[in-house]
This record gives structure tokens, sequence and C-alpha cells, in this order.
């Protein structure tokens, strides 16, 4: 019996936690880790209470992915992580996110602000303005991909 990695059971969970999302253009989902605990998780959807959309505004209206995203109802997955952990008393101060995606840049001043060291994500997603920030800001970013094969 082989046993997964942490990176693998981590990266295993951000696919499982992406089935709770509600966004009809693209499932995403994160999990905060710290000292191989979870202390939170988050999907992308319709904030707490609202409806969950029934068409896609964005995609209606061709905007391009990871452009004018302040016209979509979701809240992103990391935000969601975030306010999971803020909303019963969790400190993520020092913790590793992984993400579905790579985070976009509102998502990645988030992360910092929130303390995060170290960001591990499957999916590129194309925000030269967040790759430069997280960059910049020298907190710990790689890519992980789990062999689904294995």
């Amino acid at each position: 019996m082989t046993r997964p990695s942490w990176d693998e059971y981590f990266m295993n969970m951000t696919d499982l936690v992406k089935q709770r999302a509600t966004c009809l253009r693209r499932k995403v989902g994160a999990v905060i880790v710290k000292n191989k605990q979870i202390l939170s998780t988050g999907y992308n959807g319709a904030p707490m209470g609202l409806e969950h959309c029934e068409t896609c505004l964005r995609k209606d209206m061709n905007i391009p992915s990871g452009e004018k995203q302040e016209i979509c109802r979701a809240t992103h997955a990391e935000q969601n992580a975030i306010a999971q952990a803020a909303l019963h008393g969790v400190s993520i101060n020092g913790a590793t996110i992984y993400c579905t995606n790579f985070p976009c840049v509102t998502c990645m001043k988030l992360l910092l602000n929130a303390g995060i060291k170290e960001v591990v994500y499957s999916d590129d997603y194309n925000d030269e303005l967040a790759k430069k920030i997280g960059k910049e800001s020298g907190i710990t970013i790689r890519q992980f991909k789990v062999d689904k094969d294995a």
C-alpha cells in the first residue's frame, strides 16, 4: 500500500472541496493547512445566503477569464477559505493554502495580508500581476500536480 504524500493528500482535498462550487464557469477549491492540520476550506460561489447563479453574466458578456471580476456574483475559493477561518476565529497566519488554480491578484493580496506563507496550486491561471506580487512578497509559491494515473 502506498500512502499519498502530504502535498498529494491536501491537493486531492481541493478537488473534493471544489465539488461544492456553484460557479458556472470554473469550479475552484482551496484548503488552508498548518502543521498538517486543515484549518479551513473554501470553494467559489455566491455569498452565504444568496441565490446561486442561474446564468453566467461574465460569460454572456464575453468577458475573458481574469478580467472585470467585479462583474461576478461569486466569491473566490481562497476568499471563502479566509472568511471561514475568520468566521470561526481560526488564525491562518503562517499557514499554507492548497488551491486547484493559481490565485488571482485580489486573492493573492488577501492571502498575503492574512499571513499565508506558502501557496501550492495545481493548475495555472493567467494573472501576471498576481504572480509578480507573489514573487515580490517572498512567500513560497509552487505548482504541484497530482498524478491521477498513480
